[in-house]
């Protein structure tokens, strides 16, 4: 509406509303009242533009999440077996003694503490778990670099992995899980760029530490790093949910029955023991055990298989960090691809073009059909860890998505252990792994089609 006429117009209207004896409104409160009209709407115009222009901070929650998984995981998972061969020549520790170190952990620690970890992620929050697991792995790393016997090594491994499960994809998959819905795939493909990017870099990062320091010192500078990275990331930059801010989830609009909508659909689609009894939970759960299992008999026989086939050392680490620069692309670009497709459909899709990549592994004497493979099963790879949480969420929302990814977690951790044992037991008294490759193609077959019939969540039960 615009006011014109100044004093004359605005006060013979009110003098014809009050009566011809009225005093016409005074110039001042006119202008004042037209001011404080373009203050409203500028004020208006520039909180808008505000909201707009700044960044979401759900994306500083992916930063952290990426350094978590970089150092918790990436570090631990891929770069800790570079300190086997130290471990072997100077304390007298046999293969099987250095290797079985994470296996007692998650026996002992990783079962046990699985649900705990997910409980106690759905009650206080992902913040306060990781900073306790990014502790424990640091200091725990830091103490193995004075131990001189078996007994520290193992007690120490317990503690690293229990520290690996606080801090590591548990809560950072509810982590971007709650602070994302629209853009859930994308965030969780950038934060898992952190678990790729440490497989790729750390063994390269130890190695030169050992160089360099020896390998107690290189303990501890890792321990250290672990500690002085992620500790001020936790306490200064990690939330929990983007309520503690006053925000909602991809930095939608605030408004109450958004709010009281979300927390509604969230209770009620979440349940634990609801979605523990349904069949969607166990195909989840079924599914990724035997793709889980299957990639990691290819991680841990790799490089023996490679030089069984004639490549030699150097060139079979060649096609490992091949394989695992590969992922990377899978961590990204399937993240855009289940915003855009069901995820469940997606994650189907990519179990079984990692199935078939295995299929290629019997040309592996051509060297072409080597890093094609790295290239395919890496990209399948990369893909099927950060798709696991998305699929689970899409099914059972965000509430109780802490126990539910302990309990999967858990379950396809005896696949990620158990199957690349069976290979290596099928080698032993065949000397081959044909069967092998063989037996992991068809469980990534299975574990495609339980993916592939998990049931359409209904729009209610979606958080």
């Amino acid at each position: 509406m615009t006011i014109r006429g100044g004093q004359n117009s605005f006060g013979r209207f009110w003098g014809r509303s009050l009566g011809e004896n009225a005093e016409p409104l005074d110039v001042e409160f006119t202008v004042s009242f037209q001011n404080e009209i373009s203050a409203f709407t500028g004020k208006r115009a520039s909180m808008a533009n505000h909201r707009s222009t700044r960044m979401f901070y759900g994306w500083w929650i992916v930063v952290a999440a990426f350094l978590n998984l970089f150092f918790a995981v990436g570090i631990i998972f891929y770069g800790f077996p570079v300190f086997y061969p130290a471990f072997v020549e100077s304390l007298g520790f046999t293969r099987a003694q250095v290797t079985q170190g994470f296996l007692l952990g998650f026996l002992v620690a990783g079962l046990p503490f699985g649900f705990l970890a997910g409980a106690m992620i759905d009650r206080i929050g992902a913040r306060l778990v990781i900073l306790s697991g990014a502790g424990l792995v640091g200091i725990s790393l830091l103490l193995m670099g004075s131990m001189t016997k078996l007994w520290h090594y193992e007690l120490l491994c317990v503690m690293e992995v229990l520290g690996y499960v606080l801090a590591g994809p548990i809560a950072n998959q509810v982590l971007v899980a709650r602070w994302f819905r629209v853009r859930r795939g994308r965030a969780m493909g950038y934060a898992y760029l952190g678990l790729g990017l440490g497989g790729v870099i750390s063994p390269h990062l130890v190695n030169s530490l050992i160089r360099n320091f020896g390998w107690r010192h290189a303990l501890g500078l890792v321990g250290l790093l672990v500690l002085v990275v992620l500790f001020p990331v936790g306490v200064w930059f990690t939330r929990s949910t983007p309520s503690e801010m006053g925000l909602l989830p991809d930095g939608a609009e605030s408004s109450g029955l958004y709010e009281v909508k979300s927390s509604a659909t969230d209770t009620v689609a979440s349940g634990t023991a609801t979605a523990v009894r349904s069949a969607n939970f166990w195909l989840i759960l079924v599914g990724s055990t035997l793709v889980v299992g299957a990639i990691g008999a290819v991680i841990q026989h790799f490089i023996l298989f490679l030089k069984d086939q004639g490549y030699s050392t150097a060139a079979a680490s060649r096609f490992s960090t091949a394989l695992l620069a590969a992922s990377l692309g899978g961590r990204v670009l399937v993240g855009y691809i289940a915003d855009r497709f069901r995820k469940k459909n997606t994650m189907a899709l990519f179990y079984a073009l990692l199935s078939a990549s295995l299929l290629l592994l019997g040309m592996a004497h051509q060297t072409i059909a080597v890093w094609t493979f790295a290239l395919f099963f890496g990209f399948s790879m990369g893909a099927d860890y950060m798709l696991i949480p998305l699929v689970t969420a899409e099914c059972f929302g965000t509430a109780s998505l802490g126990k539910l990814l302990a309990l999967i977690i858990m379950g396809y951790s005896l696949g990620q252990w158990g199957m690349p044992w069976i290979a290596g037991r099928i080698f032993d008294a065949q000397h081959s792994y044909e069967l092998s490759w063989r037996i992991m193609a068809v469980a990534g077959l299975l574990g495609a089609a339980a993916i592939y019939a998990v049931s359409n969540p209904s729009p209610k039960t979606r958080g």
